[in-house]
């Protein structure tokens, strides 16, 4: 019922039931987590990220590009998480061409790990977020301003042009981003953090083009449309107390068809 459009009261009338009768056929159903499918003969590029609903929880999910084929409850992203998911799909026989995630600290040692060698790719979305995050909508400095308009062009441009420019933008502005003269000015330590983020993370952002043949997401798009999709439901049926609303979120979750290839 959570799929549709209509009240809870239309939904009772539709199944000819009162609509106590039909919160109780909700609550007696269970929804479990953790392993959804078993993995088919191919191996996967598996994506992986979390949405929250409010500041007390959230779902961290595991997608192959296709559906997603793990889940559990979270409060906090963290790489436990990570590593009990990858854990689990390794144990039910999944084999993994790439892994796609954000861009947390220690997830690549965490999936590491787990899955050994496996091709990292960070997600392009994830990255431009968190550089936006670092530089505020508006960057006061040139060093701010030439970096945000660079990432602009990262699901776009080729891979060596964006480590070149970068490289350029990093000699052209070393006065601005050395610690000495930041210190004591919050606005230029975010700009050399965004900076540093570039830097740390530059080995796993053009991953995809790396590996042409896998076809590996170069960004979490499957999950993120999953994710508004069941926030667009829960949001028709704002009453639900929180136990039946979690229960609705993790039925979703399992019950939402397979992504169209």
């Amino acid at each position: 019922w959570i799929f549709g459009r209509r009240t809870l009261t239309e939904i009772a009338d539709g199944l000819c039931v009162s609509l106590p009768t039909l919160r109780q056929k909700f609550d007696a159903i269970e929804v479990d987590e953790g392993l959804l499918h078993i993995p088919g003969k191919e191996a996967i590029n598996l994506q992986i990220d979390a949405t929250y609903f409010g500041n007390l929880y959230g779902y961290i999910c595991f997608h192959d590009g296709n559906r997603v084929v793990y889940f559990h409850e979270i409060k906090a992203e963290t790489s436990r998480d990570i590593i009990l998911g990858c854990r689990e799909l390794k144990q039910a026989g999944y084999r993994f061409k790439s892994v796609t995630i954000d861009g947390r600290k220690g997830f690549d040692e965490a999936i590491r790990k787990q899955l050994g060698g496996v091709p990292i790719q960070l997600c392009l979305f994830h990255a431009r977020a968190v550089v936006r995050r670092y530089l505020g909508p508006n960057p006061a400095t040139k060093a701010g301003l030439e970096l945000a308009l660079l990432m602009s062009k990262l699901t776009t441009i080729d891979p060596q042009n964006f480590i070149n420019q970068f490289h350029r933008l990093t000699i052209k502005h070393r006065r601005e981003l050395i610690p000495p003269t930041i210190k004591r000015n919050r606005a230029r330590q975010r700009i050399r953090l965004a900076y540093r983020f570039i830097e740390n993370n530059m080995h796993r952002i053009f991953t995809f083009r790396e590996f042409p043949d896998a076809n590996i997401p170069p960004t979490t798009n499957h999950l993120e449309g999953l994710f508004s999709h069941i926030k667009e439901r829960i949001n028709l049926h704002r009453g639900l107390q929180n136990n039946r609303k979690k229960k609705a979120i993790k039925f979703l979750i399992k019950s939402l068809p397979k992504t169209p290839k």
